[in-house]
């Protein structure tokens, strides 16, 4: 069974991975068979990773969701040489040997350490000023900038195709395959190994060689001659047609039969890591490659080396020519920066790594005719002008809507009911009309004539800016100031229990329709969320519902209470009032009572609120439904407290401005935040006279330069690790 396990691994990896078959299709299935027939009478001895697994198997109960080790973060796009160049030039000082010993120079010299000449003024000997010396070094820097730049930066890159196709990160311990999860919200995804299982491309055994622990991240896809297979059988069978191979493939994976994704011959190409146990694995992202091609996993089948932007746009031009004859559907190219230490250094944000950019091909634009406008009201009450248009297929979809923005644009543009327009997805996702084509104008086309009260519940309309009502194409939005729309509401309710506000599980867009579409459960402001297990019989008849699925939907409503007034601010849709704007108020505002007692003064006191907001915060504070929504909240025990921890006057954090930079590798910049502020202490995102700490992780640039400048406390991670208890 052993020999037989090796036997078919190695001839997979031929076929798949090296495009050199070992043996015959008919020879695979013979000796595929034996095992399988060894294992029926042998199954205390049969491999978990036996090649037989790949053909399927009994269906899982569901999805499980597991977090990731190290994030999924997304990678930024681009659409043009000069964005690529603009982030080569943005990166380079910070990752540039020499521009980084003059970073070091200039935050000694501020600091006073420094009080020579440098060697900058001729070795005179003479003593300068500090602010002399600092601005001298600041020259040089831009110097070797301009000059580095005169050949587009000597910057080593590496590009590889970017796959249309479905993020995963795949776990392998002590060479076996353990597990695949998905990018899901890029902090934990959902475990498709029932899927994963079934790729022959993908090794189940690496051997010996493999690091212990040892992640693999990449792109999983339906090979282009499958997709046009699998839609031939279901055209035949009379089965809706799939849209294009990533829509495909993502409901592939989401299909909790694993014999679906064997029937589809699902492909893999690698292209990144997650946690290697190996600290020399590789140095680079080409030699990972190298040693991803000798572990038997699949890679790009082209890179490219590239030490400028130029070089990145010959292989960009290169693979539009090639992008017809792959296998797999592509978007664009994504560049990386070679070297590990390099991207260490660079880091990520909250959501990108800084070392990575996607350059993605121009959208597919087509024409199509306008026969409505329909208007569609947000959560803020804002009216936004949707088109309604002739069926056209664009990027693999059929598209008949698409946002026109607002009433502005609209006119600026001309654009008609009747018009023939252009459409293109913007980034291949989201449908954009591009204007009219006027040289096809017929007679018969009408102006588009924003609504004068809301089309749900024909309250008063506020037109913005108020310059706008004098010059209308200066209009950028349009908005129903009824509190009490019921158009708001039910965004404003899928807003509210959204994973980044209340985080309600189960209480999702599909569940709050069937809720709002039954009249004998209440629904019409947040605090009717919590009284719905007085309703608990009337929700498990609703469609698609049942017991569990209301248990569970009961059981995360009631975890939700507990989230504090940050999340409850975030959620309500107050306009202005997002996530970070939330904590601002909280840090200074112990609860709900304290923020409703504030007066706009006290409010534009709050970083990063300015008299705009103060002002507009203020009014719907004392608005006659906030002050009923609060009570109401507050009656169904919804935690309406600022986050506190216990004697957290005496953290050492207390009250003091903290920064954080660079990367951090325990804890996302936003959870390090949370749990500082949850200390006492006030989060910013700049560094001035009044920060008292800087927590500087890999990365950090100007401002850990500028907290050495000002003498400020600098920690690293390690140190923030151990305030938080180790």
């Amino acid at each position: 069974m052993r020999e037989l396990e090796s036997l078919l691994q190695e001839a997979n990896r031929a076929y798949y991975t090296d495009a050199d078959p070992i043996m015959p299709d008919a020879e695979f299935d013979r000796l595929l068979k034996e095992l399988a027939d060894l294992e029926a009478e042998h199954p205390d001895k049969a491999s978990p990773n036996s090649p037989t697994k790949r053909v399927g198997g009994e269906p899982i109960a569901g999805f499980v969701t597991l977090p990731h080790d190290v994030p999924m973060l997304s990678i930024d796009n681009s659409y043009s040489t000069e964005d690529i160049a603009a982030w080569v030039r943005s990166i380079f000082p910070e990752i540039d040997p020499e521009c980084r010993k003059l970073d070091e120079q200039i935050a000694r010299a501020e600091a006073g350490e420094t009080t020579g000449d440098a060697g900058l003024f001729g070795d005179t000997g003479e003593k300068v000023s500090k602010s002399k010396l600092v601005n001298a070094l600041k020259q040089k820097k831009r110097d070797r900038i301009a000059e580095a730049g005169e050949d587009g930066f000597p910057i080593d890159l590496v590009c590889d195709p970017k796959i249309d196709g479905v993020a995963l990160s795949i776990r392998y311990e002590k060479g076996s395959f353990v597990r695949a999860l998905t990018r899901g919200d890029s902090r934990k995804g959902d475990d498709v190994s029932h899927a994963v299982r079934t790729i022959r491309a993908l090794p189940l055994e690496l051997g010996k060689k493999a690091p212990e622990v040892f992640e693999i991240r990449g792109e999983v896809f339906i090979p282009n001659a499958e997709f046009e297979r699998i839609n031939a059988e279901r055209a035949e069978a009379g089965d809706e047609l799939f849209m294009n191979p990533r829509n495909a493939c993502a409901g592939t994976l989401k299909n909790l039969d694993p014999n679906i994704a064997a029937s589809r011959n699902l492909g893999f190409r690698a292209h990144g890591r997650g946690t290697v146990s190996d600290d020399k694995f590789a140095r680079t992202h080409a030699e990972m490659l190298e040693r991803f091609k000798e572990l038997g996993i699949p890679v790009p089948d082209r890179t490219w080396t590239c030490q400028s932007v130029n070089g990145v746009q010959a292989a960009i031009d290169e693979l539009a020519e090639l992008r017809a004859e792959l296998s797999y559907a592509t978007d664009g190219l994504v560049i990386r920066v070679n070297s590990f230490a390099d991207q260490a250094l660079l880091g990520t944000t909250s959501k990108s790594p800084r070392w990575v950019i996607a350059y993605k091909y121009p959208a597919e634009r087509k024409t199509t005719k306008l026969v409505d406008v329909e208007f569609q009201v947000g959560k803020t009450g804002k009216i936004t002008p949707r088109a309604v248009m002739e069926p056209v297929l664009l990027a693999g979809t059929t598209v008949r809507h698409a946002s026109l923005h607002n009433f502005g644009l609209v006119r600026k543009k001309d654009i008609r009911i009747g018009d023939v327009v252009e459409v293109e997805k913007a980034g291949e996702i989201i449908p954009y009309v591009i204007g009219p084509v006027t040289s096809e104008r017929g007679r018969g086309t009408k102006k588009i004539k924003p609504p004068e009260t809301c089309p749900v519940c024909g309250g008063v309309v506020e037109i913005e800016p108020v310059e706008a009502i004098d010059n209308p194409e200066l209009e950028t939005a349009r908005r129903c100031i009824n509190p009490e729309c019921p158009a708001q509401l039910r965004e404003k309710l899928i807003w509210f229990a959204g994973r980044k506000q209340m985080d309600i599980d189960g209480l999702g867009e599909s569940t709050i329709d069937l809720i709002l579409a039954d009249e004998e459960i209440p629904l019409i402001g947040f605090g009717d969320i919590y009284r719905l297990d007085a309703h608990r019989d009337r929700l498990v008849e609703l469609e698609r519902m049942g017991q569990k699925k209301v248990e569970n939907l009961l059981a995360g409503i009631e975890a939700s209470k507990g989230r504090g007034l940050p999340r409850v601010l975030a959620g309500m849709g107050i306009r202005h009032i997002g996530d970070a704007t939330a904590r601002a108020l909280c840090a200074k505002f112990e609860d709900i009572h304290a923020l409703l007692a504030a007066s706009t003064e006290d409010l534009e006191s709050v970083e990063g609120i300015g008299s705009i907001t103060a002002g507009v915060l203020h009014e719907y504070l004392h608005s006659k439904i906030a002050r009923h929504t609060f009570k109401d909240l507050e009656s169904v025990g919804v935690d309406l407290t600022s986050p506190r921890v216990a004697g957290d006057s005496d953290s050492p954090v207390a009250g003091k401005t903290i920064v954080l930079t660079g990367s951090l590798e325990k804890y996302t910049r936003d959870e390090a935040s949370d749990k500082l502020r949850a200390m006492g202490a006030n989060v910013t995102g700049s560094v001035s006279k009044n920060t008292d700490i800087v927590i500087a992780g890999p990365g950090a640039g100007s401002k850990l330069a500028k907290a050495v400048s000002l003498g400020i406390e600098v920690w690293d991670e390690s140190q923030m690790l151990e305030l938080f208890g180790g």
